[in-house]
């Protein structure tokens, strides 16, 4: 059917399932597969496919995407439903842009509504067409025309009321469809039954369809002028109206129902079958509608069996078993077409436009890439992955089982960029960094589970470093004597002071030859060997050292004693010169609703942190940006008491910005423990 479709009818489409944590997204994912007939119906028998592993079942929660295909009135879709938690979102984030649709799932909760601002507005960049559930319906009461004014600010795009409830004794038994003006009730788990518009309803009703065709009509003059004439659109008109600007993400449809119940699945169904894009639409939409041959990788899955497995939506052409793909990375060939749905994976033939498919061994390909058949493939730029704000020192018991631990550790990471790794030379440290307390404690639970790798783990250190407050000169001699040549080398150095971010210089001014010049480098050497550990135990930073004189042997001297003076110099002058520690400092911002503004103000002070301003977030409704100087020490768990003041809304970005002098208690505290880890 023209661009639409492989031999045979109408293409796959994908549709993601996202929105805040707790709303409900995979007892819908459940519901849909059910009323498709991919699972049994009924609330216990359907929990087969989402949310399956271990790590899921044990904290109530998705921890990573759930996928699915089924087929509904003769149409095969793809589902994928995406984790809640702001710490697991990644997970969503970079499949999204391969997806046709979304479906927001949500509740009438207003303590949910900016972390539902966040995912509408991620969609809304990202110009994907999307639709609004509001779920347990039949637990939210009040009336929905207030309901969804209450929830515009969050959306960017207008929210265009598709239904509105039928109650009976204060409960939701059905709705009437304001496009088609039909009502329906509600029967568990099974289609709703059509009836006529009740009596009481149809004002209320008349109204909502009027100010729904208001909407439409700000991106249809002809509408407009229709409904300025009081002519009355037809039915076909308005079904255009409404898939044209919601392909164009000119509105936001709102629909409802309840998953557990069952109820509004089939509405919802039959919404994503007339009026989401088909997948030459979502690649127009990528860049790469010219492509013969084009998928998109939104998912990597490390399997025992089958090794790593690409999860792909085909965007253009045929993926084959063997056949050679190309990307960013380079070339590599696809070793087994698998399908996916929840925890099965099964063995397939070729993989169409529409369709997504796991491949086999591309070890060089990441979740977010796109590739092709073709050599030459001009693929877009991969999802940027987010900014770690949470991190702990990662070690194992065992030295041998090190080699283990980066293995395994690397595996997880392909599957959740979300993560990273990093050695950090001064400490020795392994360093996890992730989105928040409870998606590193998943990491380190699938790497005890799946890999038999038990990890310890502690808060990592702060690269603290040390400077001094007055200058001295002093002199370093080294002299050795034990049977022919000996070892002599004598300087003297002036040990000084720099300002803050000037580093360390090395200068000479010796005269008269009492150091030969070609011992100069030697001395600087000696110093520099110093300066990675101070007095206090740490880096020494701003300093500037000048090689006064000194006097050598004519037999004796080498380059190796002049570089142990230089040293031993240091080791001598260093303590005499007021040494003090050195603290690093974070450019801190902090993104949160307004109403939490003084609440993070006051948790900035705690921290030892300094507010530097703070303004309203530039195109986020209801939400301040605060910038602030944080010490790294105090960043630690800064996220985890953001997201509670906040409701799992808030968020911050830091990077290094300067050094700061640290005196007193915490000073003294933080040298005793350098002091006792090296004495260890």
């Amino acid at each position: 059917m023209g661009g639409n479709g492989n031999a045979g009818g109408r293409s796959p489409r994908c549709i993601a399932l996202v929105g805040p944590q707790g709303s409900g997204k995979t007892s819908l994912f459940e519901a849909i597969l059910a009323r498709a007939g991919a699972t049994h119906e009924g609330t216990e028998a359907r929990k087969t496919v989402g949310d399956t592993s271990p790590e899921a079942k044990n904290h109530g929660m998705s921890v990573e995407s759930n996928v699915a295909s089924f087929e509904y009135l003769g149409d095969r879709f793809t589902a994928l439903d995406f984790p809640g938690s702001i710490e697991f979102q990644f997970d969503g984030t970079a499949a999204l842009p391969a997806c046709d649709t979304a479906v927001v799932v949500c509740e009438a909760d207003e303590k949910k509504l900016y972390a539902l601002q966040s995912v509408l507005k991620s969609l809304e960049a990202a110009k994907i067409p999307h639709f609004l559930f509001i779920n347990k319906i039949d637990k939210a009461g009040g009336n929905i025309a207030e309901l969804l004014s209450t929830m515009q600010p969050a959306s960017g795009l207008p929210l265009v009321l598709r239904q509105v409830p039928i109650q009976e004794g204060g409960a939701v038994s059905g709705f009437v469809d304001l496009a088609l003006e039909r009502a329906f009730v509600y029967r568990p788990h099974a289609p709703s039954e059509l009836i006529d518009i009740p009596n009481d309803l149809a004002q209320f009703e008349a109204e909502q369809r009027f100010s729904m065709l208001e909407k439409l009509a700000d991106y249809d003059d002809a509408l407009m002028e229709q409904l300025l004439s009081d002519s009355v659109p037809s039915r076909d008109q308005i079904f255009a109206d409404l898939v044209t600007e919601f392909k164009r993400c000119q509105i936001c449809p709102v629909f409802f129902g309840s998953a557990e119940a069952g109820h509004g699945i089939g509405r919802l169904l039959k919404a994503l079958r007339h009026e989401s894009p088909f997948v030459t639409e979502t690649a127009e939409r990528l860049g790469l509608g010219a492509a013969k041959s084009a998928a998109y990788v939104v998912k990597t899955i490390q399997t025992s069996h089958a090794g790593k497995l690409s999860l792909a939506r085909v965007l253009a052409g045929q993926f084959s078993d063997g056949g050679a793909v190309y990307s960013a990375s380079g070339e590599e060939r696809i070793s087994g077409i698998f399908s996916v749905s929840g925890p099965d994976i099964k063995k397939r033939g070729p993989a169409e436009a529409g369709e997504v498919a796991a491949f086999g061994k591309l070890e060089s390909i990441h979740t977010g890439e796109a590739i092709s058949g073709e050599k030459g493939f001009a693929a877009p730029d991969p999802v940027q992955q987010p900014k770690p704000v949470y991190a702990l020192a990662i070690a194992v018991g065992d030295r041998k089982d090190e080699i283990k631990l980066t293995s395994a550790l690397a595996k997880l990471i392909d599957e959740d960029p979300a993560l990273s790794l990093n050695q950090d030379r001064e400490t020795g440290e392994m360093v996890l960094w992730g989105q928040g307390e409870m998606h590193l404690r998943v990491a380190l639970e699938k790497l005890a589970r799946r890999f038999g790798v038990k990890a310890e783990t502690r808060r990592r250190q702060i690269p603290y470093r040390e400077t001094i407050r007055k200058s001295v000169e002093v002199r370093g001699r080294h002299k050795k004597q034990s049977g022919g040549h000996g070892q002599f080398g004598d300087v003297v150095v002036e040990i000084r002071p720099q300002e803050r971010g000037e580093g360390f210089a090395f200068t000479e001014v010796v005269t008269g030859g009492a150091v030969p010049r070609n011992y100069f480098g030697a001395v600087e050497a000696g110093v520099r060997d110093y300066l990675s550990g101070g007095p206090l135990g740490f880096p020494v930073v701003d300093v500037a050292v000048t090689l006064k004189d000194g006097s050598y042997h004519t037999v004796d001297s080498s380059d190796q004693a002049f570089r142990l003076a230089g040293r031993l110099a240091m080791v001598e002058g260093m303590p005499k010169c007021q040494p003090v520690l050195l603290e690093p400092v974070a450019a801190v911002s902090i993104s949160v609703p307004t109403e939490a503004t003084a609440k993070v103000n006051g948790m900035i002070s705690a921290r030892r942190g300094q507010i530097l301003g703070f303004d309203a977030r530039p195109g986020w409704t209801g939400w301040d940006t605060i910038e602030a100087h944080i010490p790294e020490a105090e960043i630690h768990d800064l996220i985890i008491e953001l997201r509670s003041a906040t409701a799992g809304a808030g968020h911050f970005k830091a990077e290094f910005d300067h050094l700061i002098e640290l005196s007193g208690r915490v000073a003294d505290q933080i040298v005793a423990e350098r002091a006792e880890q090296r004495s260890a």
